[in-house]
């Protein structure tokens, strides 16, 4: 099995352009490709096109919040694993409450801590490589006892 790097995809989904520039430059220390999207539709197109790893998604964007983009994300099978940190200046538990009922996987506040970020979105993709190595791991393995049940020769 080889274990090969491949650079994560990340989407920064916020309407506020120096929000945008300002997460861009944070990840600037991440080995990662980046797009951007300005409203909770385009955010939608962009990650059906780009297919990325995590998404830090505004939650107060014109279209579609991030609430909604959330969910829908998560009601599709193409879409429900990719990884969503909300990134918003909502901090009311009720708005935590949304956030996980729309199948956020963390959150951040704003103004956002360069520091907080980047260990969040290290933490959140680290997890991913291993849910993806295991994955691997036990199709090898049902591969290889599914050999093992056949009849010799065959």
């Amino acid at each position: 099995m080889e274990d090969q790097k491949v650079r994560p995809k990340i989407v920064i989904a916020d309407d506020n352009a120096q929000n945008v520039e300002l997460l861009e430059a944070y990840l600037a220390e991440v080995d990662c490709d980046i797009r951007t999207a300005r409203d909770g539709e385009e955010t939608l197109r962009i990650v059906d096109e780009f297919e990325p790893d995590l998404l830090l998604l505004d939650v107060m964007m014109p279209r579609l919040s991030g609430f909604e983009v959330a969910r829908k994300l998560r009601s599709e099978p193409k879409t429900r694993d990719i990884l969503i940190l909300m990134v918003t200046a909502l901090n009311e538990a009720s708005d935590f409450e949304r956030g996980v009922q729309a199948g956020t996987d963390d959150f951040l506040t704003k103004p956002v801590n360069k520091v907080e970020l980047l260990c969040r979105i290290r933490s959140l993709l680290r997890v991913r490589h291993l849910e993806d190595q295991l994955e691997r791991t036990l199709a090898y393995l049902a591969e290889f006892e599914s050999a093992s049940r056949s009849p010799q020769g065959q």
